[in-house]
């Protein structure tokens, strides 16, 4: 018996091991599998594993990135410096002086704790292209380095323009709140800003924002009611009043009621005096004074003073030309046109109470 003992593979792990080559393989394809990614020609593939109003869920197979650090105080800064190093690798800075093609997206790995006074370490990578994930030719600087990405299920928001600090924090601001919300669990110490898209191209960009998850996906809203994003039905009463509230007259009403009032009454421009068998009325502030024991319909036996003479307020205006030589001291007969019985002078106008 030979003293060199054989160790046994299990083939299941002989399978999982050609099932990492090959997604590592395959895992960058041609741009046209992806309707954003179409400046390069072979992008990261991913499956879809389900989306929603406000983010999708993707899952990602094993892939060898080359990568490099910039320290900087803003996230635009640091991918510009990272970007020309990886840049020259791909064109040729690399031992063989082998050239490859540009690859899609640019990952741009942010950490969550940075202030603004001290500066924040970025880590810019490519993804190597299909025919160099295997065996990707050594750079010449010391400053890029290979990162193998792991297989990964990413939480993920899209966004156009620019990947600027401002506008990756913003989105990846309201990533994270509607993760909290549904009850995500997700890495908290870093994100991924990902750019597919060339500093030339001005137009129909496209960048999104990455979250490692740290636990079962998370694909429908767990919360009722409904999100805020989602429109509510407006709720109309079913049956209205049918008289309408005391403070909710309306305008027509007012109107109508104005119009009646005004044509009931009689307009004048001076105001009515009281019938002639009422009392005289006494001032506010006038001492009161005893009944009079005199009957209601008595005549006066002297001569009218200048308070009871009317004066006829006419004179300049009146047609009738005997009325145009001053006031008339002519005495009036009674409103109801009769004289007194008893012979005595007739009651002048101007005994009426004023």
């Amino acid at each position: 018996m030979s003293g060199v003992m054989k160790r046994r593979v299990p083939l299941s792990a002989c399978w999982a091991l050609v099932a990492v080559v090959l997604s590592a393989e395959g895992s960058v394809g041609p741009s046209s599998n992806s309707s954003f990614c179409t400046e390069s020609k072979e992008c990261l593939e991913y499956h879809l594993v389900c989306k929603t109003d406000e983010y999708e869920v993707r899952h990602y197979s094993p892939t060898r990135w080359v990568s490099t650090d910039a320290e900087a105080y803003f996230m635009g800064v640091g991918a510009a410096m990272a970007f020309r190093r990886l840049f020259q690798y791909i064109t040729g800075a690399n031992e063989g002086g082998i050239q490859m093609e540009m690859t899609a997206p640019v990952l741009v790995r942010v950490p969550e704790e940075t202030r603004m006074w001290e500066p924040a370490v970025y880590s810019l990578s490519f993804p190597l292209p299909a025919a160099n994930q295997k065996e990707p030719p050594t750079p010449t600087s010391d400053k890029l380095y290979f990162t193998e990405m792991p297989e990964m299920d990413v939480y993920v928001r899209s966004y156009g323009g620019w990947m600027l600090s401002v506008t990756s924090r913003l989105h990846a601001h309201r990533l994270t709140k509607e993760l909290e919300r549904v009850g995500a669990s997700y890495n908290h110490s870093y994100h991924y800003g990902v750019g597919y898209d060339s500093p030339l191209k001005l137009l129909n960009r496209h960048n999104e924002v990455w979250y490692v998850s740290e636990g079962p996906l998370v694909c429908t809203d767990p919360q009722e009611p409904t999100p805020a994003h989602t429109p509510r039905p407006a709720v109309t009463p079913s049956d209205p009043p049918s008289e309408p509230l005391p403070h909710t007259l309306a305008a027509s009403n007012l109107s109508s009621y104005a119009a009646s009032n005004s044509s009931s009454q009689t307009p004048s421009d001076t105001p009515a005096l009281p019938p002639p068998s009422a009392p005289p009325s006494a001032p506010p502030n006038a001492p009161s004074s005893p009944p009079s024991k005199l009957p209601a319909d008595a005549a006066f036996s002297h001569a009218p003073t200048s308070a009871q003479i009317p004066l006829d307020p006419t004179t300049s205006n009146s047609s009738d030309p005997a009325s145009t030589g001053g006031p008339s001291l002519e005495p009036r007969a009674p409103s109801d046109g009769t004289a007194p019985s008893d012979g005595t002078a007739p009651r002048l106008s101007g005994d009426e109470p004023v």
